[in-house]
This record gives structure tokens, C-alpha cells and sequence, in this order.
């Protein structure tokens, strides 16, 4: 089954949410309005990135799990590593010790820095969306809702991981950014065993 999703974003007008959805169907809308008066936000909706409307000649959003790029042609180089495989060669910097221990692993470094990747992902995967998710709810807040009554406080049990707290602390924002940013900040809370 292809589970692929394409990226999206979210355009307010002050605090009210105008559009949402592919960053095509956004610009359709906002082209159907009239921004004359200031005040118009867009942010992707994987990385609470607020995103420059209207979009760069060759704009293209980045694939999911990322923020908005450029459409940009990759520099020429050499061919290394096994590109049929999807293998990119980079540059890492060990202490020799390193070196020493991952040249006696089977397989070799490369294959021993893959296994210990794929462990931390695997071990820190929780915090790692945790993470990501109090980082863009903080993006997005900051950007529209820093001169909101009781931000500082909001801010602070975003991080102190209080999602209740944190809900308490927004319930008074416009209810198009409450709604926004508790969806945005709807994995940044542990969950609580019943």
C-alpha cells in the first residue's frame, strides 16, 4: 500500500486560518483573496516552518518529513558509494579509537555505522517525534502567536512536556491557532498510562 503524502501547509490571515491542504491548492485560494491588508502567514504543516507566499519562481516543497526547499539541479560529482542502492558517501570524523573498533566489526565500519544508526533510530524513536513536534509547534506559535497573552507561560510547559497545562495556557488564543497548534503539538506530550 503507498502511504506517501504530499506536503502541506497552512495559510492565516491574522489569527483566522484561510487555507489548507497541497501548497497548489493553498496558492489557488490565496489567489482568489485580498492580502492588501498585511497580516498573511503560511507554515508547512510537517515542520510548523512558516513559508514565504507567493512561493519563489521554481518553489517546490520538500518531501514529507522535511521543510520547504528550492528546486535546486544537485552539483555534478563523482560517483561513489552504490547509487543503484541509494547509498550517499559523506564525510565522518572518528577518533582513532573509533576507527580501531569499527574496522573489527563484522562487516566492516560502513556496515557497523549503518546497525548503530538504525539502533539509535529505533531506540529513540518516540523522543525523536517528541522532539520534532514541540519543535514545530514552538515555530509556529512563535511566529503567530509571540504577542499572544500568556505566551511565555505556554511556551514553557510545551517544553516542561505538560499537555494539559500546555492546553490550559492556549484556551483563550483564537480558536483557529488553538486548533492549528494542538494539532501540530499532538505527539509532544508523553502519553499518560490509564
Amino acid at each position: 500500500m503507498n502511504t506517501q503524502t504530499f506536503p502541506r501547509c497552512t495559510a492565516f490571515l491574522g489569527h483566522r486560518r484561510v487555507a489548507d491542504g497541497s501548497y497548489a491548492d493553498v496558492a489557488d485560494v490565496l489567489a482568489g483573496l485580498d492580502l492588501s491588508a498585511g497580516g498573511l502567514l503560511v507554515f508547512d504543516d510537517v515542520s510548523g516552518i512558516q513559508v514565504d507566499y507567493p512561493w519563489p519562481v521554481g518553489y517546490a516543497a520538500a518531501q514529507p518529513g522535511g521543510g520547504p526547499t528550492a528546486d535546486v539541479e544537485p552539483a555534478a560529482t563523482t560517483s561513489v558509494g552504490r547509487p543503484r542502492l541509494g547509498v550517499v558517501a559523506r564525510e565522518v570524523t572518528l577518533l582513532p579509537r573509533h576507527w580501531e573498533w569499527l574496522g573489527q566489526q563484522q562487516g566492516g565500519a560502513s556496515a557497523a555505522l549503518r546497525r548503530l544508526v538504525d539502533e539509535a533510530r529505533n531506540v529513540h524513536a518516540e523522543r525523536d517525534v517528541m522532539r520534532q513536534a514541540k519543535e514545530s509547534s514552538y515555530r509556529f506559535m512563535s511566529a503567530i502567536g509571540g504577542d499572544l497573552p500568556g505566551f511565555e507561560e505556554a511556551s514553557r510547559t510545551l517544553f516542561a512536556q505538560d499537555g494539559a497545562d500546555f492546553s490550559n495556557k492556549i484556551a483563550h488564543w483564537p480558536i483557529d491557532v488553538q486548533t492549528y497548534l494542538a494539532w501540530l503539538s499532538r505527539n509532544a506530550f508523553p502519553v499518560k498510562p490509564h
